[in-house]
């Protein structure tokens, strides 16, 4: 994915991005201070290593990162060409000097004592929400991502596994470091809730229920979209494998209390019907979220 840097100086989308790039560099690297460097919590990633040499050697956490991140993005820059942008150098130096200037002004001690448990969950609460306000301003924090990307253009391997090894060998790196087999484990539910975190950061919390109707009432159900539930919707021309038989697919968007209300109804005149609801992820265009709201995301 391109991050470039394409809004105009000083603009409302230029000052939302760096708003939101400052506010999701705090956030996460609170994560990293007050829940995850503590327990020795290591969640993948270039900070992971800086705990792991920070707890090692007393090498301070963003300033590891912040070292390694800037020949990354270099030899990034060089592989796989431009393709990170101001914001993305500026959302790593902002994670890095919020890392140590919060352990400078905070200490090293946990915010919750004595329940890694409870920090590794908020901790991957912090770390995914900053994250995600950070992808959200098209950057990102750099990292072990290009790594990934640069081993992807190599080896064919797809960029989310070339990125689940790169972690799996740093959570590696902190077990033997540490020698203790919880903090793997405490790792991997940090990286998991990160990774829900971002999506439901990026995606929102969704209501929205994406229907394929098969049914020979389809112009009974179809009236009700349009005209109870004012919703539009397409039909769909589909063959019956069976008997080869011309059948009408109704493919209709609605919410979830709408989607109750529709159920009934064909429950009701048409009880052999085939129904499929898939969970929408996001839903764009006129009834839902309007496309220009998601321009600068």
């Amino acid at each position: 994915m391109a991050f470039q840097n394409k809004e105009k100086i000083f603009s409302r989308k230029w000052f939302v991005s760096y708003t939101l790039i400052l506010l999701g560099a705090f956030i996460m690297a609170s994560g990293y201070v007050l829940f995850v460097s503590p327990y020795k919590i290591v969640p993948g990633g270039v900070y992971g290593i800086g705990i792991i040499l920070y707890h090692l050697m007393d090498f301070p956490i963003g300033i590891t990162g912040l070292a390694l991140n800037i020949p990354l993005a270099i030899i990034g820059v060089r592989v796989l060409g431009p393709r990170f942008g101001v914001k993305t150098v500026v959302g790593f130096f902002l994670v890095s000097g919020f890392i140590d200037g919060i352990e400078m002004l905070y200490g090293s001690e946990p915010l919750v004592e004595d329940d890694a448990l409870l920090s590794s969950i908020f901790g991957g609460v912090f770390i995914g929400l900053g994250l995600g306000l950070i992808f959200k301003a098209r950057a990102t924090s750099g990292g072990t991502s290009i790594l990934a990307m640069i081993i992807t253009k190599y080896t064919r391997i797809p960029i989310g596994q070339s990125l689940a090894i790169v972690d799996a060998l740093i959570v590696l790196m902190a077990l033997l470091s540490f020698g203790d087999w919880t903090i793997p484990l405490y790792s991997l539910i940090v990286i998991f809730i990160t990774g829900k975190v971002i999506d439901v950061v990026m995606e929102g919390f969704t209501y929205e229920k994406t229907l394929f109707i098969v049914s020979n009432k389809y112009d009974e159900i179809a009236q009700k979209i349009l005209e109870d539930l004012k919703r539009g919707g397409t039909f769909i021309e589909g063959k019956g494998m069976y008997k080869q038989d011309e059948k009408k697919i109704i493919f209709v968007n609605v919410t979830r209390r709408e989607m109750a209300v529709l159920h009934d109804f064909i429950l009701q005149i048409d009880p052999d019907a085939f129904v499929t609801v898939i969970e929408a992820s996001e839903i764009l265009g006129k009834g839902f979220r309007p496309l220009d709201e998601t321009a600068g995301s």
